[in-house]
């Protein structure tokens, strides 16, 4: 059973930063993608970025330059650096781990964190 469990969510001045932690135990973390997904209300719930096992990020182009996504795999945990932050970052960030399996059949999983409330007001 894979379980994510985020922490360093809070309330932040807009220009200030947070690094948002995602714990994954477990000895398998290392094949997993990891991303950090964030849902305001009122909107859909978008892909903030993302690391592969191997290392390749991707990131939303609203956050691009802002927010650096990476991995420790000794820990088990992946971070997401939220530098300059704006009243539209604003909003619950989640935690998702992806693998795909191969096999007899082909699936993915997909596995995800309680959320952490990131809030930029000043």
């Amino acid at each position: 059973q894979v379980q994510l469990v985020e922490s360093g969510g809070g309330l932040v001045q807009p220009g200030g930063s947070l690094r948002l932690s995602c714990a994954a135990p477990g000895s398998i973390f290392s094949i997993y993608t990891m991303g950090w997904y964030r849902q305001a209300p009122g909107k859909q719930r978008e892909l903030v970025a993302s690391i592969t096992s191997g290392g390749i990020t991707n990131y939303a182009n609203s956050v691009k330059g802002r927010f650096t996504i990476s991995r420790d795999n000794a820990k088990n945990t992946v971070y997401l650096q939220m530098n300059s932050l704006k009243p539209e970052d604003t909003a619950v960030y989640s935690c998702n781990a992806r693998i795909t399996v191969v096999g007899v059949s082909t699936r993915t999983y997909d596995y995800w964190g309680q959320g952490t409330q990131v809030t930029v007001s000043s």
